[in-house]
């Protein structure tokens, strides 16, 4: 049933061929998470040349076809405008994801004290919010505001917030039952705790019913690889969110760019529980790549050639650190899906990929599709079983 999903633990499973929810079924069926099937960003489906229609029916038809009768959403992910909205409700999505990113002031985390101020001047509610934030009873797990923390809070992220206040009351006119994420993890600055609990306070006090909220957390969650950074700083950190989360009790913590993150994964289980929805997307098509390096390597080595020439250009909308000239030289195609290098390049050039070799691939996943089906249910048992 396409349902909202509320505060039920919840996987996104992002599929950008329309072929790969057959062994994303398989895979959560019988967790504890409640399945997204159907989730594409604008992005993305500016790359792969399909509307949020098409995404809608491709899971549908999987879902029909594999008799699925327990809740499952539609993620439309990472709106940025309020016109981004109708086609998705159009479509039947019941997730919307909400990316206010380009409201947020990343310069504010190091302004100079004199520009802050200057900055803090123009926000006419400061008065009101100085009397909400500064005079906080007891010390708390993330932290407490004083004046200059309370200015950066608001400088960087105010604008932001009232974006995604009116993201939220033009989707409120077109639809009633939807979960609302709120998203700033494409920022150019992780999200403090306390940053995280000014931002849940605002969008709760300004009448916002989000479901779930994804900050940017410290170390660097890139595209298709694991972790990269600390895991013990990542470990106190992600308790500091989860207690903000607590305080609050009305919405999930949200783990975007969460395909591969193996090492993160036992720490947010230990610390969210079941306030938790993982997001992941390129990984499902990383996974059919790996069929194309075993089943069909011409047609791989096209694939791979085209994302060294079009890397430079197709990252810059991602966060993501390979380098053409670490490519590992091998004639062991599947290999470089192993590879953190080779696995980004893929990963950020799937645009330019379908557009030039996706009936070609699509029919050579139709061809071998046993073996994507295999190796998706084998990818996600392994994220799904470090969740538990």
């Amino acid at each position: 049933m396409l349902s909202p999903l509320g505060l039920t633990p919840s996987f996104g499973f992002g599929d950008r061929l329309g072929l790969a929810t057959p062994g994303h079924i398989a895979s959560v069926k019988g967790t504890k998470f409640a399945p997204i099937f159907a989730q594409q960003s604008v992005r993305e489906n500016a790359r792969t040349g399909r509307t949020p229609q098409q995404v809608m029916d491709d899971a549908k038809r999987a879902v029909d076809a594999a008799k699925w009768d327990a809740p499952w959403s539609a993620d439309a992910d990472h709106l940025k405008t309020v016109d981004d909205i109708p086609p998705f409700v159009d479509a039947g999505y019941t997730f919307f994801t909400i990316d206010p990113g380009e409201h947020v002031d990343n310069a504010a985390d190091s302004d100079p004290l004199d520009v802050l101020k200057r900055k803090a001047a123009t926000f006419i509610n400061w008065d009101h919010l100085s009397m909400l934030y500064l005079d906080q009873n007891g010390e708390q797990v993330w932290g407490n505001f004083e004046a200059v923390s309370l200015q950066r809070a608001m400088v960087k992220y105010d604008n932001a917030i009232q974006h995604a206040v009116s993201m939220f009351r033009r989707l409120s006119e077109l639809t009633d039952a939807f979960d609302f994420e709120v998203s700033v993890d494409e920022t150019d600055s992780p999200t403090t705790p306390l940053e995280h609990f000014f931002i849940a306070n605002e969008l709760t006090r300004l009448g916002v019913k989000f479901t779930s909220l994804a900050p940017r957390f410290i170390g660097r969650f890139e595209k298709g690889v694991d972790y990269i950074g600390d895991l013990n700083a990542l470990d106190t950190e992600l308790a500091k969110h989860a207690a903000v989360t607590a305080h609050f009790g009305t919405y999930k913590l949200s783990l975007h760019s969460g395909s591969d993150k193996f090492s993160v994964y036992p720490l947010v289980a230990k610390h969210w529980g079941g306030r938790i929805h993982v997001k992941t997307a390129g990984t499902s098509y990383l996974e059919a790549l790996r069929v194309l390096a075993k089943h069909e390597p011409d047609l791989f080595l096209k694939i791979y050639s085209l994302g060294r020439e079009r890397y430079e250009t197709d990252k810059k909308t991602y966060h993501v650190s390979a380098e053409l000239d670490k490519l590992p030289k091998t004639d062991n195609l599947p290999s470089l899906l192993e590879d953190f290098h080779a696995r980004e390049v893929l990963h950020v050039t799937f645009g330019s990929a379908l557009t030039q070799f996706g009936v070609e691939l699509k029919a050579a996943l139709v061809k071998h599709d046993g073996a994507y089906f295999n190796g998706l249910k084998k990818h996600f048992d392994k994220h799904l079983s470090l969740l538990k």
